[in-house]
Protein backbone atom coordinates (compact mmCIF):
# COMPACT_ATOMS: atom_id res chain seq x y z
CA UNK A 1 0.00 0.00 0.00
CA UNK A 2 2.87 2.32 0.72
CA UNK A 3 4.62 1.89 -2.28
CA UNK A 4 1.43 2.35 -4.45
CA UNK A 5 0.72 6.02 -2.84
CA UNK A 6 4.73 6.78 -3.28
CA UNK A 7 4.43 5.39 -6.50
CA UNK A 8 0.82 7.39 -7.45
CA UNK A 9 2.57 10.52 -5.75
CA UNK A 10 5.12 10.13 -8.08
CA UNK A 11 4.09 9.88 -11.50
CA UNK A 12 1.42 12.87 -10.21
CA UNK A 13 4.80 15.11 -9.78
CA UNK A 14 3.91 15.97 -6.53
CA UNK A 15 7.66 15.25 -5.49
CA UNK A 16 9.23 18.46 -3.88
CA UNK A 17 13.04 19.47 -2.69
CA UNK A 18 12.56 17.81 0.73
CA UNK A 19 9.50 15.75 0.35
CA UNK A 20 8.62 13.20 2.69
CA UNK A 21 6.80 10.37 3.10
CA UNK A 22 5.03 9.20 6.31
CA UNK A 23 4.60 6.11 8.55
CA UNK A 24 3.62 3.36 6.90
CA UNK A 25 0.03 2.20 7.62
CA UNK A 26 0.59 -0.02 10.41
CA UNK A 27 3.28 2.73 12.22
CA UNK A 28 0.54 5.20 12.33
CA UNK A 29 -2.19 3.25 13.49
CA UNK A 30 0.15 1.89 16.78
CA UNK A 31 1.06 5.80 17.59
CA UNK A 32 -2.47 6.62 17.41
CA UNK A 33 -3.65 3.35 19.30
CA UNK A 34 -0.33 4.07 22.16
CA UNK A 35 -2.07 7.76 22.45
CA UNK A 36 -6.03 5.96 22.97
CA UNK A 37 -4.76 3.70 25.79
CA UNK A 38 -3.79 6.89 27.29
CA UNK A 39 -6.18 9.55 27.43
CA UNK A 40 -7.38 10.50 30.59
CA UNK A 41 -11.23 10.34 31.14
CA UNK A 42 -11.90 14.27 30.15
CA UNK A 43 -9.97 14.00 26.94
CA UNK A 44 -11.81 10.64 25.93
CA UNK A 45 -15.10 12.36 26.79
CA UNK A 46 -14.32 15.46 25.05
CA UNK A 47 -12.59 12.98 21.87
CA UNK A 48 -16.41 11.75 21.59
CA UNK A 49 -18.27 15.16 20.77
CA UNK A 50 -15.76 15.28 17.58
CA UNK A 51 -15.46 11.98 16.00
CA UNK A 52 -18.32 10.04 17.78
CA UNK A 53 -16.79 6.44 18.58
CA UNK A 54 -14.69 6.04 16.08
CA UNK A 55 -11.23 4.96 17.12
CA UNK A 56 -7.96 7.26 16.95
CA UNK A 57 -6.43 4.63 14.39
CA UNK A 58 -8.99 4.76 11.81
CA UNK A 59 -8.11 8.23 10.91
CA UNK A 60 -4.35 8.03 11.58
CA UNK A 61 -3.43 7.18 7.62
CA UNK A 62 -6.30 9.77 6.40
CA UNK A 63 -3.18 12.55 5.94
CA UNK A 64 -1.60 10.12 3.66
CA UNK A 65 -4.43 8.88 1.54
CA UNK A 66 -6.03 12.15 0.48
CA UNK A 67 -2.02 12.89 -1.48
CA UNK A 68 -4.08 10.54 -4.24
CA UNK A 69 -6.54 13.86 -4.28
CA UNK A 70 -6.79 15.19 -8.16
CA UNK A 71 -8.71 18.16 -6.82
CA UNK A 72 -5.85 20.06 -5.60
CA UNK A 73 -8.22 20.19 -2.91
CA UNK A 74 -5.44 19.01 0.11
CA UNK A 75 -2.22 20.10 -1.70
CA UNK A 76 -1.03 22.40 0.61
CA UNK A 77 -0.33 20.03 3.37
CA UNK A 78 2.14 18.44 1.35
CA UNK A 79 4.80 20.71 3.62
CA UNK A 80 3.15 19.52 6.80
CA UNK A 81 4.61 16.17 6.86
CA UNK A 82 8.57 17.22 7.29
CA UNK A 83 10.65 19.93 8.29
CA UNK A 84 14.27 19.60 7.03
CA UNK A 85 16.94 21.18 9.70
CA UNK A 86 20.16 20.85 10.21
CA UNK A 87 22.06 19.08 12.77
CA UNK A 88 22.96 21.42 15.70
CA UNK A 89 25.35 20.91 18.85
CA UNK A 90 23.02 21.63 21.28
CA UNK A 91 19.06 21.95 22.17
CA UNK A 92 18.74 25.25 21.87
CA UNK A 93 20.62 25.75 18.69
CA UNK A 94 18.45 23.32 17.15
CA UNK A 95 15.73 25.14 18.74
CA UNK A 96 16.77 28.37 17.39
CA UNK A 97 17.17 27.01 14.18
CA UNK A 98 13.93 24.97 14.11
CA UNK A 99 11.76 28.02 14.64
CA UNK A 100 13.69 29.90 11.88
CA UNK A 101 11.99 27.61 9.34
CA UNK A 102 9.88 29.80 7.39
CA UNK A 103 6.63 28.63 5.76
CA UNK A 104 4.72 25.97 7.19
CA UNK A 105 6.15 22.68 8.15
CA UNK A 106 6.04 19.60 10.42
CA UNK A 107 6.71 21.67 13.47
CA UNK A 108 4.32 24.80 12.71
CA UNK A 109 1.57 22.68 11.78
CA UNK A 110 1.46 20.48 15.17
CA UNK A 111 1.09 23.68 16.90
CA UNK A 112 -1.41 25.34 14.37
CA UNK A 113 -3.68 22.21 14.76
CA UNK A 114 -3.62 22.22 18.46
CA UNK A 115 -4.71 25.25 18.77
CA UNK A 116 -7.68 24.83 16.10
CA UNK A 117 -8.45 22.33 18.10
CA UNK A 118 -8.06 23.81 21.34
CA UNK A 119 -10.53 26.04 20.29
CA UNK A 120 -14.30 25.32 21.09
CA UNK A 121 -15.26 28.23 18.55
CA UNK A 122 -13.71 26.31 15.84
CA UNK A 123 -16.51 24.71 13.91
CA UNK A 124 -16.52 20.93 14.29
CA UNK A 125 -16.44 19.89 11.02
CA UNK A 126 -13.07 21.82 11.26
CA UNK A 127 -12.11 20.11 14.05
CA UNK A 128 -12.71 17.13 13.35
CA UNK A 129 -9.99 17.40 10.10
CA UNK A 130 -7.52 19.12 12.44
CA UNK A 131 -7.60 16.25 14.68
CA UNK A 132 -6.98 13.75 11.82
CA UNK A 133 -4.31 15.63 10.75
CA UNK A 134 -2.60 16.39 13.92
CA UNK A 135 -3.04 12.40 14.79
CA UNK A 136 -0.77 11.84 12.00
CA UNK A 137 1.62 14.90 11.67
CA UNK A 138 2.63 13.47 15.60
CA UNK A 139 3.29 10.59 14.14
CA UNK A 140 5.24 11.65 11.37
CA UNK A 141 7.63 14.04 14.35
CA UNK A 142 8.48 10.59 15.95
CA UNK A 143 9.97 8.98 12.79
CA UNK A 144 13.45 10.32 12.84
CA UNK A 145 13.56 10.80 9.12
CA UNK A 146 10.80 13.36 8.56
CA UNK A 147 13.38 15.76 10.58
CA UNK A 148 15.74 14.74 8.45
CA UNK A 149 18.28 16.22 5.66
CA UNK A 150 16.74 18.32 2.62
CA UNK A 151 19.76 17.12 0.73
CA UNK A 152 18.47 13.38 0.32
CA UNK A 153 14.67 14.41 1.28
CA UNK A 154 15.00 12.54 4.45
CA UNK A 155 16.58 9.24 3.40
CA UNK A 156 14.50 9.01 0.08
CA UNK A 157 17.37 9.08 -1.96
CA UNK A 158 19.64 6.88 0.17
CA UNK A 159 19.05 3.28 -1.77
CA UNK A 160 19.55 0.01 0.21
CA UNK A 161 18.35 -3.42 0.11
CA UNK A 162 16.96 -4.98 3.30
CA UNK A 163 16.20 -8.79 3.23
CA UNK A 164 17.19 -8.21 -1.38
CA UNK A 165 14.25 -5.54 -1.69
CA UNK A 166 15.28 -2.97 -3.11
CA UNK A 167 14.21 -0.07 -1.01
CA UNK A 168 15.59 3.47 0.25
CA UNK A 169 16.71 4.47 3.69
CA UNK A 170 13.23 6.87 4.15
CA UNK A 171 11.03 3.81 3.21
CA UNK A 172 12.71 1.16 5.90
CA UNK A 173 12.19 3.31 8.38
CA UNK A 174 8.56 4.33 7.77
CA UNK A 175 7.12 0.84 7.30
CA UNK A 176 9.52 -2.08 6.22
CA UNK A 177 11.33 -2.21 9.49
CA UNK A 178 7.93 -2.12 11.25
CA UNK A 179 6.29 -4.91 9.10
CA UNK A 180 9.51 -7.01 9.37
CA UNK A 181 8.26 -7.66 13.42
CA UNK A 182 5.17 -9.20 11.87
CA UNK A 183 2.70 -7.48 14.69
CA UNK A 184 -0.80 -6.01 13.80
CA UNK A 185 -0.97 -2.60 15.26
CA UNK A 186 -2.92 -3.75 18.03
CA UNK A 187 -0.51 -6.40 19.16
CA UNK A 188 2.41 -3.78 18.65
CA UNK A 189 0.50 -1.07 20.67
CA UNK A 190 0.10 -3.74 23.56
CA UNK A 191 3.77 -5.05 23.27
CA UNK A 192 4.82 -1.10 23.58
CA UNK A 193 2.56 0.56 25.67
CA UNK A 194 4.19 -0.96 29.17
CA UNK A 195 5.61 1.91 31.06
CA UNK A 196 5.48 2.77 34.05
CA UNK A 197 3.65 5.94 35.21
CA UNK A 198 7.02 7.35 36.40
CA UNK A 199 8.48 6.68 32.72
CA UNK A 200 5.34 7.91 31.11
CA UNK A 201 5.75 11.08 32.38
CA UNK A 202 9.13 11.32 31.46
CA UNK A 203 8.78 10.35 27.63
CA UNK A 204 5.95 13.35 28.06
CA UNK A 205 8.31 15.60 29.65
CA UNK A 206 10.08 18.73 27.75
CA UNK A 207 8.33 21.10 24.57
CA UNK A 208 7.58 19.91 21.01
CA UNK A 209 11.07 21.77 20.15
CA UNK A 210 12.48 18.67 22.48
CA UNK A 211 11.14 15.79 20.99
CA UNK A 212 11.57 17.12 17.40
CA UNK A 213 15.53 17.69 18.81
CA UNK A 214 15.33 14.26 20.26
CA UNK A 215 14.05 12.43 16.76
CA UNK A 216 16.65 14.25 14.88
CA UNK A 217 19.95 13.17 17.02
CA UNK A 218 18.22 9.75 16.42
CA UNK A 219 18.23 10.72 12.03
CA UNK A 220 21.39 11.93 12.90
CA UNK A 221 23.00 8.30 14.08
CA UNK A 222 20.54 6.36 11.71
CA UNK A 223 22.47 8.57 8.92
CA UNK A 224 25.60 7.27 10.40
CA UNK A 225 25.33 3.81 10.84
CA UNK A 226 23.75 3.32 7.53
CA UNK A 227 25.65 3.07 3.97
CA UNK A 228 23.95 4.12 0.66
CA UNK A 229 23.84 1.13 -1.84
CA UNK A 230 24.69 -1.57 1.03
CA UNK A 231 22.23 -5.24 1.63
CA UNK A 232 20.87 -5.34 5.15
CA UNK A 233 18.68 -8.09 6.80
CA UNK A 234 18.85 -8.93 10.08
CA UNK A 235 22.13 -6.95 11.69
CA UNK A 236 20.06 -3.85 10.52
CA UNK A 237 17.11 -5.16 12.65
CA UNK A 238 19.18 -5.64 15.58
CA UNK A 239 20.39 -2.73 15.79
CA UNK A 240 17.54 -0.21 14.88
CA UNK A 241 14.34 -2.53 15.78
CA UNK A 242 14.50 -1.37 19.44
CA UNK A 243 14.69 2.25 18.34
CA UNK A 244 12.14 2.27 15.92
CA UNK A 245 10.02 0.89 18.76
CA UNK A 246 10.92 3.57 20.99
CA UNK A 247 10.08 6.27 18.33
CA UNK A 248 6.39 4.55 18.08
CA UNK A 249 6.20 4.46 21.90
CA UNK A 250 7.57 7.95 22.25
CA UNK A 251 4.74 9.35 19.62
CA UNK A 252 1.90 7.72 20.55
CA UNK A 253 2.50 8.97 24.60
CA UNK A 254 3.40 12.30 23.34
CA UNK A 255 0.35 12.40 21.27
CA UNK A 256 -1.71 11.48 24.45
CA UNK A 257 -0.04 14.42 26.23
CA UNK A 258 -1.04 16.77 23.93
CA UNK A 259 -4.53 15.32 23.32
CA UNK A 260 -4.95 15.42 26.99
CA UNK A 261 -3.86 19.31 26.97
CA UNK A 262 -6.00 20.53 24.76
CA UNK A 263 -9.41 18.48 25.30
Amino acid sequence: MNRFFNRLILAGGLIISGFMYSYGITGHRIVAEIAERNLTRKAKKNLKKIIGDQKLAYWANWPDFIKADTTGTWKHSEVWHYVNVNSQPNAKMFSDSLQAQKGPNLYTEIKALSTKIKDKNTPQNEREIALRFLIHMVGDSSQPLHVGRAEDLGGNTIKIKFFGDNTNLHSLWDSKLIDFQKYSYEEYATVLNVKSKKEIEQIQSGTLEDWFYDSQKMADTIYANTVAGAAYSYDYNYKFAQTMERQLLHGGLRLAKILNEIL
